[in-house]
């Protein structure tokens, strides 16, 4: 930002000074021309009333030595004309052809009329500068008339001009270094506090609520001072709201785990003593003390992950995916269920770190609340497609986790409305909490993804994550269609399910 106010106070300034110095370098150089012929002008007269009486007294040598100081003393060139057009008296020697075009000129041929008159030539020499001549007429009686011919040497004037152009030309870079000078102090003044406020609205976006532009509050136009102050104050309001939300939420999930806990267990210790008619009470006051103990971890979860800064790192997806079918096969076998991951390689990805696991866990978590005995859900996973030959892909690449069921599904509007909190689909009686997508749907945005909900080609639905792939070395190849890893089902590796030991910690399912 300095350097582009700079340029452009050196701009308006190099325009001004041209604006102003060419004009008065043109002016002056017409000046000195036209002193220049006044001169020219001023000898011729003075000459021809002596060469008059010198003509006329026959002193011819007189004449000739007045000639030659006068051009001596000029620098230039001299030259009188008797009555008949014929030189009698010159500076220099001169050829027929150098008599016959000097006597040809337009001044020349005024004075011998008698009429003075003055003539501006183009001289090889200074640059094209024109060199003047002046012709004044000389008397010999009524009406005769020789003439005298005065030239000034173009040289002198040439170098008048261009001394006056180079005292301009170094007045302006003198004027440029000043308005440099304190153009550079005045963008300094303008743009370090605007580039403190970049800086700090960079931070701030990036999660630090603490930042402030302390440097833009003091320094700057007051335009840029008000910005300043008007964005500490709303980063302090908002620092103090988040502050305020965060220790809401993490508080309250603190402080109702241990009364959730203690009535869990109260539960359990009264099965014993319920009638039979009763226990469809108890098994449903268990049901929703469990889908609430759900919902407290979930809000937990969201709380720690609004605390905590995010940091993005590559994760394996291929042994993450390994892992939570290991991990979670006996489950789906207690229940009936066949858990199958698909045959493809993802390769590594961006996520906050322990994102992957927590997501793949709640869409697993809800696959097999939906999932009846006999049927499978298929954890695949899906490379990214490689652009074609010639084609220069800007987009980001993804690397893609599926978790496929073969439940009812749901219908478009649903699928839009399921990543709300505590929203859940109608006729959901299983104890979901509500919060299980919503947390999804955060960890994969944290992670510079997203997470979409689609129809299943077997019905059911199709829960895609994508995340930020992280180039192989060895590139990538294109991935199957979704019909293609469908038809795969049959072949795909079903982990070996051992003795059950526990279950794993569910998600909620909308």
């Amino acid at each position: 930002m300095t350097r582009r106010l700079l340029l452009s106070y050196l701009t308006v300034a190099l325009l001004v000074l041209l604006c102003l110095e060419v004009p008065l370098g043109i002016v002056y150089g017409r000046a000195e021309q036209q002193r220049a012929t006044r001169a020219a002008e001023d000898e011729a007269e003075s000459l021809a009333a002596y060469a008059a009486v010198s003509l006329e007294g026959g002193r011819i040598s007189a004449l000739e030595d007045r000639v030659a100081h006068c051009a001596e003393r000029i620098g230039g060139e001299v030259v009188v004309f008797d009555a008949s057009g014929r030189p009698a008296a010159s500076s220099r020697p001169l050829t027929p052809d150098q008599v016959r075009d000097m006597a040809g000129t337009r001044e020349v041929r005024s004075a011998l009329r008698g009429r003075a008159a003055v003539g501006v030539r183009t001289a090889p020499v200074g640059g094209g500068v024109g060199v003047p001549a002046a012709a004044a007429p000389v008397p010999f009686g009524s009406s005769r008339y020789g003439a005298v011919r005065v030239t000034l040497p173009g040289e002198t004037v040439h170098q008048r001009v261009h001394g006056v152009w180079l005292t301009l030309a170094a007045v302006g870079l003198l004027a440029l270094t000043a308005v440099a000078g304190v153009a550079f102090w005045l963008a300094r003044w303008t743009s370090r506090p605007v580039l403190e406020l970049e800086r700090a609205t960079a931070r701030l976006a990036e999660g630090d609520l603490s930042v402030r532009a302390t440097l833009a509050t003091s320094t700057g136009p007051p335009e840029v001072r008000r910005l300043a102050v008007t964005f500490n104050e709303t980063a302090a309001r908002l620092e103090h709201l988040l502050a305020s939300q965060r220790a809401f939420a993490g508080e309250a999930s603190h402080q109702l785990r241990t009364p959730l806990a203690a009535l869990r267990l109260r539960l359990d210790n009264l099965e014993p003593d319920v009638a039979a008619h009763a226990r469809g009470g108890l098994t449903a006051a268990v049901t929703e003390t469990d889908r609430l103990g759900r919902m407290v971890e979930g809000l937990l979860a969201m709380a720690r992950l609004d605390e905590q800064a995010v940091t993005r790192v590559p994760v394996d997806l291929d042994r993450i995916a390994l892992e939570r079918v290991e991990t979670w096969g006996p489950v789906f076998a207690a229940r009936g269920c066949r858990l199958a991951l698909g045959v493809e390689h993802a390769g590594h990805a961006l996520a906050v770190p322990g994102a992957v696991e927590q997501i793949v866990d709640n869409l697993l978590s809800n696959a097999l609340r939906v999932s009846g005995r006999g049927s499978v859900v298929l954890l695949d996973r899906r490379l990214p497609r490689a652009p074609r030959r010639g084609h220069r892909e800007h987009r980001a690449q993804y690397a893609e986790l599926h978790v496929i069921d073969e439940g009812p599904g749901m219908t478009p509007e649903q699928r839009e409305r399921a990543f709300d909190r505590f929203w859940r689909a109608p006729g959901s009686t299983d104890g979901g909490s509500g919060l299980g997508l919503s947390l999804v749907q955060r960890l994969a945005v944290a992670g510079g993804g997203h997470v979409v909900l689609e129809e299943a080609a077997r019905g059911g639905i199709d829960a895609v994550v994508r995340l930020l792939a992280v180039p192989s070395r060895g590139g990538t190849g294109p991935a199957p269609g979704r019909g293609e890893a469908l038809r795969q089902w049959p072949t795909l590796r079903t982990v070996p399910v051992p003795r059950l030991r526990s279950r794993p910690h569910s998600g909620a399912r909308p």
